[in-house]
């Protein structure tokens, strides 16, 4: 295999280019193995072979800087650069992360694992080297929908307006997790730019900058004039931005990609080159279903088969409840920033396409949709990662809680995650949400409970947010709707006099339960209410418990146990509180069990608390 042969993009280098068709199918076998064995990225990473392969021929990483947008796309980068015998342990604990990642290889320019951050990127780094002097090439790919975001299109305006030498590639495949949405999708269709046109005008401008400026004027006029007729496309958003446009070109065309890289990797100024792509490229049923195998847990690749179990997800949980609700409400609307599949949606938007707002990867604009929607009587949801989340924090606090609106957050994925690792772990919602007046913050413990909460928030009113982790849940019947009174908690446990209490809630209060079954002198309170907190119950607990326990999967700065903390001395309350949290770090990708252990927040943890607290704890759980 000539994969074997290469450690480095300098190994590559040594091919003839009559052996790189060889080296793209090989590639194409050893990313399908991986994700095979293991999960993984694989239709985005597929799709993105030869365009890799072709950079790396040309360019000459880690000197000159390759950045990718969304990392995901990047399994080809990983195996040319060094990375090849470890690429079995991607997204595992203590391999290699899902994405690209500084602290991982000095051929990973950014680390990355939200979209549209590329170009930004890109911009400062070209700044750098010109500041400094120096003289390497900066090549921003950017695709899986990344140019959907504002701040990838703040970030080309401001790219067209410094005129930095840089290439951008717009790996487009069409594709985001789910499709495309948008104005500047549907316009990308109709792009149609003839390469002669683009060496003939090179020649051109070569040719008139000789002349008088009046000639030179008018020819400018008459070619403008004939390109708009040749080439309607000409006054494209690129153009306008400043950025010098090439495209679209077939970006599975090795010879292609390879000559245009060296002729655009020298020219002055911004250039964005438009490349083609098929996600799932050379996998047909990853070709034919790319929503399906964007990310897959294991499978056969020979078949196709996955071997997924046939389990109930929070998600799934979510999506039912908002198909019945809406049934029951037609002032309901779900708003999700291109997460359709990710979110549990697909049902809905079938259901209740009218119903259904998909705004890209876009996140703050799909909190100020839901906020405007709110404002003339519609009462949205606002379906969305904890993490991604995070790039909304200024709309959630200017646009919908100054004002109070009823909009609901569907968090999902709070809590750590897993595989993706520390760009994906929502671990900060508690905190950040918890400080802004007026937002409401749930925690569900079940599914019943999590329909539950969704029905009270529509009644409540007010910004609330429903917090739920990623993995499993219990399904209940159809008209599930049990009563939850606002900013109550559920004492699962009794505590005995002069006891101990442990609070916690959503996934957390898993691993309370597991702690204390054995522990009669510990009571185990459901608290699914963060904000507010069921004051009426702390009182009484800190009457009857001789001590209080919070678990909560999140930060532990600013989260749940610092709310009780702050109430004990609002309240004036006489009893000691211990906190556990996450600590005041990142962590990296690793199985979820893992990570809360590691993190002190797991049943062991909890005991270990206990017994130093007095309580009886025997050995093991």
């Amino acid at each position: 295999m000539l994969l074997q042969t290469i450690d480095s993009p300098a190994d590559l280098k040594k091919l003839s280019r009559d052996q790189l068709p060889q080296l793209a199918q090989e590639l194409r076998d050893e990313i399908t193995r991986v994700c095979a064995i293991g999960g993984g990225h694989l239709a985005s990473s597929l799709g993105a072979v030869e365009l890799i392969l072709a950079m790396h021929y040309v360019f000459n990483s880690p000197r000159d800087r390759l950045l990718f947008d969304v990392g995901h796309q990047a399994y080809a980068h990983k195996f040319l650069t060094g990375r090849r015998d470890r690429m079995h342990t991607i997204k595992k604990e203590g391999g290699l992360s899902g994405f690209t990642k500084v602290s991982e290889s000095e051929h990973d320019a950014i680390t990355v694992g939200h979209a549209s951050t590329s170009l930004a990127n890109a911009l400062g780094m070209a700044v750098a080297r010109d500041a400094l002097g120096q003289d390497y090439k900066v090549v921003a790919v950017i695709g899986d929908g990344s140019l959907t975001g504002g701040m990838a299109l703040a970030a080309l305006n401001q790219i067209g307006f410094q005129q930095r030498n840089m290439l951008i590639v717009l790996n487009d495949n069409e594709m985001s997790i789910s499709e495309n949405v948008g104005a500047l999708n549907r316009y990308m269709r109709t792009l149609q730019v003839q390469r002669w046109f683009q060496e003939a005008e090179g020649a051109g401008k070569r040719a008139v900058s000789a002349l008088s400026k009046p000639l030179a004027d008018m020819i400018s006029r008459a070619k403008g004039s004939a390109r708009h007729f040749f080439d309607p496309a000409s006054d494209n958003p690129f153009k306008a931005m400043g950025v010098r446009y090439v495209g679209p070109v077939n970006g599975h065309d090795l010879n292609e990609l390879l000559y245009l890289f060296e002729k655009l990797g020298d020219l002055e100024g911004p250039t964005l080159l438009h490349v083609v792509t098929t996600k799932g490229k050379g996998l047909t049923y990853a070709e034919e279903d790319p929503i399906t195998w964007h990310g897959p847990g294991r499978f056969d690749p020979l078949t196709g088969e996955s071997f997924k179990s046939s389990s109930y997800s929070w998600s799934n949980a979510f999506g039912d409840a908002m198909i019945e609700l809406a049934a029951q409400d037609p002032r309901l609307f779900v708003i999700t920033p291109a997460m359709r599949e990710g979110s549990g949606l697909v049902k809905y938007s079938q259901t209740h396409p009218h119903r259904y707002i998909d705004v890209g990867i876009a996140e703050d604009v799909a909190v100020t949709v839901g906020a405007g929607m709110a404002l003339r009587g519609i009462r949205p949801v606002v379906a969305i990662y904890s993490t991604f989340l995070q790039r909304a924090y200024d709309q959630v606090v200017h646009d919908v809680a100054i004002e109070n609106l009823p909009v609901i957050f569907a968090i999902d994925r709070a809590g750590i995650v897993g595989a993706d690792g520390a760009t994906h772990n929502g671990v900060f919602d508690l905190a950040y949400l918890r400080s802004i007046p007026n937002v409401s913050v749930l925690l569900p413990r079940n599914t019943a409970e999590l329909r539950g909460m969704f029905k009270a928030a529509l009644e409540h009113g007010g910004p609330v947010a429903i917090r739920y982790p990623r993995g499993n849940t219990d399904r209940v019947p159809e008209g599930t709707w049990p009563e939850i009174a606002w900013g109550s908690w559920e004492r699962l446990t009794p505590t005995p006099e002069g006891g101990v209490t442990v609070l916690a809630g959503g996934k957390a209060l898993e691993y309370a339960q597991k702690a204390t079954g054995d522990l009669p002198e510990v009571g185990v309170v459901n608290a699914r209410f963060v904000k507010p907190l069921d004051t009426t119950m702390l009182r009484e607990i800190a009457r009857t418990s001789r001590a209080i326990v919070t678990v909560e999967d999140g930060q532990r700065m600013g989260g749940f146990g610092s709310a009780v903390l702050e109430a004990v001395s609002d309240l004036d309350l006489d009893i000691k509180v211990r906190v556990l949290g996450l600590p005041d770090s990142f962590f990296e990708h690793a199985e979820v069990a893992s990570v809360h252990a590691q993190a002190g927040i797991d049943a062991q943890a909890i005991r270990t608390v206990l017994a130093e607290l007095g309580v009886d704890v025997p050995v093991g759980i």
